[in-house]
C-alpha cells in the first residue's frame, strides 16, 4: 500500500526556520513528481513547491526565495526547507506524489504555526 508520512512541523517564531520531511513507501519514488501544498484555516489548499522526477523545481510566488524543495531518491524522501517564516505561512502542510490522475497520493499533513 502507498504511504506518505510528513514530519517536522511545529511552532516557530516569525523569521525562524523549519524543515519538513515526507517519507514515501509503496511507490517507485524516482518516477514521481513530488509536491508540497498547504491549507490555512478558511482557505483553499494551495501549491507551495514542486520537484519533478528529474529534479526541476518551481515555487509559489509567496514562498520564492524563502523555501527550498529537494528530494533524496535513495531515501524515498522529499524535503521542504522553510526559512524566514511569516505568520501567513501558518497552515497544514501536505505532501503529494503524482505520476498520473490514477497515481496521485497524499499524506496526512503536518501543522506549521508561525507566531510570536
Amino acid at each position: 500500500q502507498v504511504q506518505l508520512v510528513e514530519s517536522g512541523g511545529g511552532l516557530v517564531q516569525p523569521g525562524g526556520s523549519l524543515r519538513l520531511s515526507c517519507a514515501a513507501s509503496g511507490i517507485t519514488f524516482n518516477i514521481y513528481a513530488m509536491v508540497w501544498s498547504r491549507q490555512a484555516p478558511g482557505k483553499q489548499r494551495e501549491l507551495v513547491a514542486r520537484i519533478t522526477s528529474g529534479g526541476s523545481t518551481n515555487y509559489a510566488d509567496s514562498v520564492k526565495g524563502r523555501f527550498t524543495i529537494s528530494r533524496d531518491n535513495a531515501k524515498n524522501t522529499v524535503y521542504l526547507q522553510m526559512n524566514s517564516l511569516k505568520p501567513e505561512d501558518t497552515a497544514v502542510y501536505y505532501c503529494n506524489a503524482f505520476k498520473s490522475l490514477l497515481n496521485d497520493y497524499w499524506g496526512q499533513g503536518t501543522q506549521v504555526t508561525v507566531s510570536s
